[in-house]
């Protein structure tokens, strides 16, 4: 009987082990689909009171929170593309380009946007550096492409799958109980969970709000050559943005200082530069370092520290990369609650108190 144990539990933690290490490989795509899954749960509960089927509930939710992002940076490129065709008419950016780029020879003159001027253009050689410079890195881009819709393929699988059978998970879990402490750390774990990933959405949505009325405070003060393009779009993409570790919302208001200042250099109108400034200033003090610091841990969280919460944010990019935004979180919440909840037991203490119940109430597992 022990030899069959011992068969067994070697299979155990050999497909234990090879799971571990898919969910290693992937673990990027797996801690975003955990955010998304606590981010959306809430709704997703909501849509029950509809009496609509769980697949059609989980489906909506996904779309509901994919589509509008899709539409928006899809608008955002729109409106790039668009504003960087005016600013190589206006100015002579592409002939600079070209005569210290090895790969932009022949793009002097850009062709029409129209098929056959584009079939007349590649004919004529003037594709010719940009093809062999795509075909000398064809391996990395495609590997890039292929990587990113494995990952987006995986977020939204395994985020379809938490919400409909995230229970079926909870419970299987719970068959481990011994005296009550594996069903109390994890109702503690996915409380504070999901208020620490909710926070996320709510910081995400604090931004954008705080970015819009921002920029436009600025459009209204400053001259109309120094203005903020779009400033909706851009509060809106600056909320976003807070989401990406490290660089976060820099990528949006440090493009626009650079497009809003080029053309005054270029201008030679030196005197303007001081509304850029200005501008620059309000969206890091403003947009960027007071919501990060102050909503985003009041935003997370109920138990864990808010210090040690900052923290999180603050380490977890920089330690793990671009996941660590969501991964340090989750790790840091299933400490403090394991610390809080099950610890003490474990070590023989006296058994854990959960803060959200009345003092004088008593616990199924007391009798």
């Amino acid at each position: 009987m022990d030899e069959r144990r011992a068969i067994v539990a070697l299979f155990g933690l050999l497909v234990t082990a090879v799971i571990a290490y898919m969910a290693y490989r992937f673990v990027a795509a797996l801690t975003v689909a955990v955010f998304i899954y606590y981010s959306t749960r809430r709704f997703y509960r909501a849509l029950g009171r509809l009496r609509l089927p769980k697949r059609v509930r989980a489906v909506t939710v996904i779309l509901l929170l994919a589509l509008p992002l899709l539409l928006l940076l899809s608008y955002t490129l729109v409106l790039l593309v668009t504003e960087t065709r005016r600013f190589v008419d206006t100015y002579p950016v592409i002939e600079t380009a070209a005569a210290n780029v090895a790969w932009l020879e022949g793009l002097e003159d850009l062709p029409s946007l129209s098929f056959e001027s584009v079939v007349e253009a590649y004919r004529a050689g003037r594709f010719d550096a940009i093809i062999d410079f795509l075909v000398e890195n064809a391996a990395l881009l495609t590997s890039a492409i292929t990587g990113f819709f494995l990952n987006l393929f995986i977020v939204i699988v395994v985020s379809y799958y938490l919400l409909i059978d995230g229970s079926k998970f909870y419970g299987w879990l719970e068959r481990f109980d011994d005296d009550a402490i594996v069903r109390e750390f994890l109702e503690a774990a996915d409380r504070e969970l999901e208020a620490i990933l909710f926070g996320n959405l709510l910081n995400v949505i604090a931004i954008a709000l705080i970015g819009v009325g921002a920029f436009k405070g600025y459009n209204a003060l400053a001259p109309a050559a120094v203005q903020v393009p779009y400033p909706a779009l851009a509060g809106v993409l600056t909320g976003v943005a807070s989401l990406i570790p490290v660089v976060g919302m820099k990528i949006v208001y440090v493009p626009i200082t650079a497009a809003m200042s080029i053309p005054l250099v270029l201008d030679s109108e030196y005197s303007l530069l001081v509304y850029v400034a200005a501008f620059l200033a309000v969206a890091v003090v403003v947009v960027d370092t007071i919501p990060d610091l102050v909503l985003r841990p009041y935003l997370s969280g109920e138990r864990t520290h808010v210090g040690l919460l900052m923290l999180a944010y603050i380490f977890g990019p920089v330690i793990f990369g671009f996941y660590g935004l969501f991964f340090a979180p989750v790790v840091l919440a299933l400490g403090v609650t394991f610390a809080h909840t099950a610890l003490p037991r474990l070590l023989g203490g006296d058994d854990a108190v959960d803060a959200t119940l009345p003092p004088d109430q008593r616990r199924l597992d007391e009798f």
